[in-house]
């Protein structure tokens, strides 16, 4: 397989995105980013509102490049949006660009359909009001969010600051039933290093922002459905799908 060129918008400070995209995406894509504008010393809202009417015009910092795909590696802007406009604006990007585009978002629920997931516990490393936002975001897309893992850092509600250990001992303290869907939402987060901790002697399944870009971004990029080796998957759902495709 030739290796394939994927486009990744990043939030300026997000440490995690391109570390475990790296991984992911290992020798099957080559991936070239460019930071979402800094927009210091402003709110939270208006920096997330800032986010995303800039994703238009840093489609073009790739001027001549040619690309496979483009995803906007960035999920908490997305929370402002309702599920369909989220939709509706990567489809005029995909036409406007004639490149694949998603946003973190709507690469996330593309995943959940194609696994045929339906109920979720959601573990969400923002301030209050933004994981309300994700909250109704995924039951307005059709999800039943049968628990909220509010996830907070050393420092406050922040994605950046968090560890894995920090994460899995959240999670586990929240008592999330052992065949839960775990979606963490945030591609800031360090989440590959806590899929293994999280689903030892249990059957959950953990999808993660990061996961679900890179299965999203391979897929299209190749023009059909790649298996992501490193997602846990439950047992009775083996035998019909994973993230990343059919065994």
């Amino acid at each position: 397989m030739s290796r394939r060129r994927i486009g990744v918008l990043v939030a300026p400070a997000n440490p995690s995105a391109e570390p475990e995209l790296t991984r992911l995406l290992g020798s099957r894509a080559d991936m070239h980013v460019a930071r979402l504008p800094a927009r210091p010393g402003r709110s939270l809202i208006d920096r997330l509102e800032s986010y995303n009417s800039a994703v238009p015009a840093m489609l073009g910092a790739f001027d001549g490049l040619r690309l496979d795909a483009l995803v906007m590696a960035c999920s908490e802007p997305r929370y402002l949006l309702g599920p369909d406009e989220d939709r509706e604006q990567c489809a005029e990007l995909t036409a406007a660009t004639g490149v694949p585009f998603a946003s973190a978002t709507q690469a996330t629920r593309e995943a959940l359909e194609h696994v045929m997931v339906t109920d979720i516990v959601l573990v969400s490393p923002y301030q209050p009001w933004v994981t309300d936002l994700a909250e109704r975001f995924w039951k307005t897309a059709g999800l039943n969010v049968t628990q909220v893992v509010q996830v907070r850092a050393p420092d406050g509600y922040s994605p950046y600051g968090h560890t894995p250990a920090s994460l899995v001992s959240q999670v586990e303290l929240a008592e999330v039933p052992g065949d839960a869907v775990l979606l963490f939402t945030g591609t800031g987060l360090p989440t590959l290093p806590v899929l293994r901790p999280l689903t030892s002697g249990n059957d959950r399944t953990l999808l993660t922002s990061n996961l679900c870009v890179a299965w999203w971004a391979l897929s299209k990029a190749v023009g059909r459905h790649v298996t992501l080796s490193r997602v846990p998957y439950r047992r009775h759902m083996a035998a019909a799908a994973r993230v990343g495709g059919r065994p």
